[in-house]
């Protein structure tokens, strides 16, 4: 399986805090059947003040390590990035880190807040759009204001955007509303891929295996593995060759 989502790199954001910390996970990640993962550390103005140079020099140091140790994974990097006007500057000046390509245009890993969906979000998708970027929305069915309201999804329609869903949020770690939201989703076919969106060993580990198990239930053993290998190889392709 192929992870587009996951915080494994060290001390950069809220996920692994020390590169011992980022073998254990990809320990875990390889022990799921996950044999490629994007790592995708945070990128929001004011508390994760990264950019493709810090995020380069920590994944490069982990990319070290895992040649080192010959461990049976191929990783790469990206970004996830949190909603805010300076992405368009980002774009312009080529400073976004993207998981992968989507049918010709570049595919950004984009979170919302986890309280709303913020006005202006329609128009900076259109923007995005119209600037060969298409974003994947991260982990739609945490969103508060998604969750109260499902139909307010259709202000970032699939027409324009993609979805990935979190792994736990199917296994129901976080609670009954987001994995009832997940479901919905798969079972309308509006899901892209599902990914692990792990942070740590205790409280996010990667759970891959899982999820998909539970999706073969819900939409079908075929579907079920699109979404966590066949889509994700094809986005990611370009980071892996």
């Amino acid at each position: 399986m192929i992870d587009l989502h996951c915080h494994i790199l060290a001390g950069i954001d809220d996920g692994a805090q020390h590169i011992d910390e980022s073998i254990a996970l990809l320990h875990a990640a390889i022990n799921d059947g996950i044999t490629h993962a994007v790592c995708t550390p945070h990128i929001q103005f004011g508390r994760f003040d990264n950019t493709i140079n810090t995020i380069e020099q920590v994944f490069n140091q982990l990319q070290q390590q895992v040649h080192a140790e010959a461990l049976a994974i191929k990783i790469a990097f990206a970004a996830e990035v949190r909603i805010c006007p300076e992405i368009m500057l980002l774009a312009k000046q080529n400073k976004l880190p993207f998981i992968g390509q989507w049918q010709g245009k570049n595919v950004l890993l984009l979170e919302l807040p986890h309280s709303h969906i913020p006005a202006g979000t329609e128009q900076l998708i259109k923007w995005l759009n119209n600037n060969n970027i298409i974003p994947m929305i991260a982990h739609p069915e945490r969103n508060r204001d998604i969750i109260a309201d499902i139909t307010k999804l259709s202000r970032i329609p699939t027409s324009s955007c993609l979805y990935q869903i979190t792994a736990a949020s199917l296994c129901g770690d976080f609670g009954e509303a987001p994995q009832k939201i997940a479901e919905q989703l798969l079972r309308e076919d509006k899901v892209t891929i599902i990914a692990t969106d792990t942070h740590n060993l205790k409280r996010r580990p990667p759970k891959l295996t899982a999820a998909k198990l539970i999706a073969e239930q819900l939409i079908g053993a075929e579907v079920a593995q699109r979404l966590v290998y066949d889509t994700p190889k094809l986005i990611s392709e370009s980071k892996f060759n």
